[in-house]
């Protein structure tokens, strides 16, 4: 009954939340510039009755926030970012809401309310059955840009907390036990001399030809490496116009693969290629490894018990207007790259989804000693205490992340039937680790087993801080045309 009463609360309050994650999806906001995002999801916690802390961790839209005393003390995240050049309208076909702006492509929007909303109902129940312990909310910055949660860590944060969910809105139902992808972020800084181009080209120093020399390196390097390792680029500054020699050039690289102790050896390895490249131009380098994330440690006890609430909750219940609302969008997705990308998750039976648009089945944990190929910052909270971020359709089946379609999902009722499924599931997983010590104990075993005497140091320089300055210069060049 403790579960259903908390499952019946949500139901009464959903339209109080849908309209927080719609705001957040209108508002769509860069990572450390999520103000209005982070302001009403603080409101909401404030309103309930929860301590709050906005502006942890040297990040003025991350919130610490929590009701209740003593232990267990269990934590739930959520993120409210969007991501630049795929603002979409709530519609199934491509168009923008904004020109070249922000949008949410993730879901992102839904993953922060997901966890206000579960946070909300496990207090009440709690606060009537007067159930001891500590319910706790992290508001988490700038996932997809600079690892907000990397700099809540090293505040230490996160020491004391026993166990912690998170949900990400995707296109499947399920609580995975698979990895992620260890990382660093790098910045490449070039410095030459400017000359004119056609008329005194012996005079400059192009830092322009130094950062295409060192992509020319690192492209050949590719050859050489783990083939699960992933490298890309962006340059970020090449020069003003042609007939200018640049005497600044910028590339900020992430560098990948599924262990830390295999990114570094990576990382030195390109750091001589860089080094190469101002020795041929005779420019000057400077490396900014602006930081890093670890790779995620699962833990099946946890995934078995958010398995377990999905199915007691039931998926997602979808309208013919859903259903007609996927199918147009389905229609943007070659079918290859759909069967594509079910067999690169391994998805038992993986052929009986081709022609499915919206998922109803409630999956297996999966992926146990596989390593997914994005990296995220949970991985860092994974070294510290136990977590999991679980998944639950909101994505057509088949369509990518990071995109218009995931947009335009993330805004509709798709979003919000995953959002209500999903705050449902987190509420009464976190009420089986209240209630139940002996489930705690074994998640916290199985915790420790995986970690195998390894241990934490986060990446970078230690005195970092979040690049707030960056951020704003960032957001304001792409918020798009207005």
């Amino acid at each position: 009954m403790l579960k259903e009463k908390a499952w019946s609360w949500i139901d009464e309050h959903k339209d109080e939340f849908i309209e927080v994650s719609d705001k957040i999806w209108g508002y769509a906001e860069l990572g450390l510039c999520e103000d209005k995002s982070s302001k009403a999801i603080a409101e909401k916690l404030e309103k309930y009755g929860f301590r709050v802390q906005l502006g942890v961790a040297g990040m003025p839209t991350a919130i610490l926030a929590e009701w209740g005393e003593g232990k267990p003390i269990i934590g739930v995240q959520g993120e409210y970012d969007a991501l630049p050049g795929i603002s979409n309208k709530v519609v199934p076909h491509k168009e923008a809401l904004v020109q070249d702006g922000m949008g949410h492509g993730c879901g992102h929007n839904v993953h922060g309310t997901t966890a206000l909303t579960a946070a909300l109902a496990v207090k009440h129940e709690m606060e009537a059955k007067g159930i001891k312990g500590t319910i706790r909310f992290y508001g988490t910055p700038a996932e997809e840009n600079f690892g907000g949660k990397v700099f809540m860590v090293r505040e230490g944060l996160y020491d004391d907390v026993e166990a912690v969910f998170g949900h990400h809105p995707m296109n499947m139902n399920m609580a995975g036990l698979v990895s992620s992808n260890a990382t660093n972020g790098v910045k490449f800084h070039y410095y030459g001399k400017t000359a004119h181009a056609a008329g005194n080209p012996e005079m400059g120093r192009s830092a322009l030809d130094a950062i295409e020399l060192m992509n020319i390196g690192v492209n050949f390097l590719r050859e050489h490496i783990i083939q699960e390792a992933r490298i890309h680029y962006v340059i970020e500054e090449g020069g003003g116009q042609p007939n200018v020699v640049p005497d600044y050039a910028r590339s900020w690289y992430y560098i990948r693969a599924p262990r830390r102790d295999q990114v570094d050896p990576l990382y030195e390895r390109i750091k001589k290629i860089a080094e190469g490249a101002a020795m041929m131009t005779e420019t000057e380098l400077k490396i900014d490894h602006s930081g890093g994330l670890y790779n995620l440690i699962p833990n099946r006890p946890l995934a078995e018990t958010v398995t377990a609430n999905m199915r007691a909750v039931g998926g997602p219940k979808w309208s013919e207007e859903d259903y007609a609302f996927a199918a147009e969008i389905a229609k943007s997705v070659p079918k290859e790259h759909k069967a594509a990308g079910l067999r690169r998750f391994k998805i038992p039976n993986w052929e009986k989804y081709l022609d499915v648009d919206l998922m109803s089945d409630i999956l297996d944990p999966l992926g146990d000693g596989e390593t997914m190929a994005g990296s995220t910052d949970v991985a860092d909270v994974s070294w510290i205490t136990p977590a999991i971020e679980f998944g639950t359709a909101c994505n057509v089946l088949g369509a990518p992340g990071h995109s218009w379609q995931f947009v335009a999902c993330s805004g509709s009722s798709l979003g919000h039937k995953s959002l209500v499924f999903a705050a449902k599931t987190m509420a009464g997983s976190i009420l089986d680790l209240m209630t139940k010590p002996e489930l705690l104990k074994e998640v916290k075993e199985e915790h420790k087993m995986r970690l195998e005497g390894q241990t934490y140091t986060p990446i970078g320089d230690p005195d970092r801080k979040p690049p707030l300055e960056m951020a704003r210069e960032m957001a304001e060049k792409l918020k798009g045309k207005q």
